[in-house]
């Protein structure tokens, strides 16, 4: 069993039991989430699909912890003319944990 969900503006396919990791969430470690907008959802080879949303169906998680994610380097350079620069970036993340999908 598993269901394609939004969280956060991005699309994710969850199972039970997975950890995920999505961008920060305003929640705290260790208390539960729940998510709503389930586009997806199979069960044993019955695909139900939303349009756009299932309705009824929702996703609960708990939050594991709060963490940044691998730098990312920026580099820009303009050849011949003494131009670059060098930036970097961490993304904040939150790691989930899915506890059930409600169909």
């Amino acid at each position: 069993m598993y269901a394609i969900v939004e969280i956060a503006g991005q699309q994710f396919k969850i199972e039970k039991d997975n950890k995920v990791f999505v961008h920060r969430l305003k929640a705290d470690e260790g208390s539960q989430v729940t998510f709503d907008r389930v586009l997806l959802a199979d069960t044993d080879g019955v695909v139900k699909v939303g349009t756009p949303t299932l309705q009824g169906a929702s996703v609960t998680a708990t939050v594991v912890n709060h963490l940044k994610g691998e730098k990312v380097l920026v580099f820009k350079k303009k050849r011949r003319k003494s131009y670059q620069k060098m930036n970097g970036h961490r993304q904040y993340l939150t790691a989930i944990k899915i506890d059930d999908i409600i169909l």
